[in-house]
């Protein structure tokens, strides 16, 4: 709640800054001498007073003859496309903004009647799902973490993602407080021992919802910049065919799970959890293709959020290719 037009004058300028001059959170602080956790909070308080509000009109011809096409190639529940205007079709960054506001308008739309639990990955998309959410205010929602975290704070880890939701709709958030990945597979065994894993872990085995991302097994991957793997983990994934992971899982092209060690070390949800609910997969930009296409061809995926071009390519895919 805003107390004086002065709080909401600092609002309404870190929210044009932001959104209309297209600065990052951190250029916004630098300018107002704030940090980057203020910043954030002041843009979620713009959103949630109705300062800020922001939609996205995706039902074109185009899209919704390839969400069909979609969806019938790959046997989904549901695909929802977001176009991308011509110039704009390489730029992944705003792929990745595209996909996180037509996915935001789902989650507002699963969110908004009574209590749901809903699980949460992680990744650049979820997290500009989470920064594009507006409107939803459900105090029965809980958000829950599929997966241990990082080590240190970002907008894509798991925690923050699960915090900024809860913080939005003014639901709770569980955390799994456990690393992204042990060190090996027995110390992965240790921590799946403690009380509050075990309890985090049930109760996201019984989400309604999952909404994740996929990466890729490649060097410049989110995985790999964040610190989480190392250029040894980089050669066994290669080593193992792996071409995906998700929630801590590393898949190969054809959808199975790759034989290595990285598969036995995570302390998440595992491919049965995800069969036993209905999972949103989130994807953007063209690199993504192979990974979708792992990811899809394993089994688990009811609903696909994808961009207009990365939409196309999947589409093009021979009919049982991997």
């Amino acid at each position: 709640m805003l107390d004086t037009v002065k709080d909401s004058d600092a609002l309404v300028l870190a929210a044009w800054l932001y959104h209309v001059r297209g600065l990052s959170q951190q250029e916004v602080g630098q300018s107002l001498g704030l940090s980057r956790f203020q910043v954030n909070r002041m843009l979620a308080e713009a959103r949630e007073a109705g300062i800020v509000r922001i939609t996205v009109e995706h039902e074109t011809t185009a899209a919704l003859a390839l969400a069909d096409a979609l969806r019938q190639r790959w046997e989904l529940a549901e695909v929802l496309v977001a176009p991308l205007p011509a110039p704009l079709e390489a730029d992944a960054d705003y792929a990745r903004r595209a996909v996180g506001l037509v996915a935001a308008r789902f989650l507002h739309r699963v969110g908004s009647d009574g209590p749901s639990a809903i699980g949460v990955g992680w990744g650049r998309t979820v997290a500009a799902m989470a920064e594009a959410l507006s409107g939803l205010r459900n105090r029965d929602l809980c958000f829950v973490s599929l997966m241990g975290s990082l080590v240190r704070t970002s907008a894509t880890s798991p925690f923050d993602v699960c915090a900024r939701l809860a913080a939005l709709t003014g639901g709770q958030a569980l955390f799994l407080p456990a690393p992204f990945l042990a060190d090996s597979a027995a110390d992965r065994a240790v921590i799946l021992r403690q009380r509050l894993v075990r309890e985090t872990l049930a109760a996201a085995r019984k989400v309604d919802h999952a909404i994740i991302s996929v990466g890729e097994c490649t060097p410049d991957a989110l995985l790999f910049a964040s610190g989480v793997l190392t250029a040894e983990d980089g050669r066994a994934l290669r080593a193992a065919g792996a071409v995906a992971d998700t929630t801590g899982m590393f898949f190969q092209a054809d959808g199975s799970l790759a034989d290595t060690d990285l598969n036995r070390r995570a302390p998440s949800v595992g491919l049965d959890d995800l069969r036993a609910c209905e999972v949103s997969l989130l994807a953007a930009g063209c690199s993504k293709a192979t990974a979708v296409r792992a990811a899809l061809q394993a089994g688990f995926v009811d609903r696909l959020i994808v961009d207009e071009r990365l939409g196309r390519m999947l589409a093009a895919a021979p009919e049982g290719s991997p």
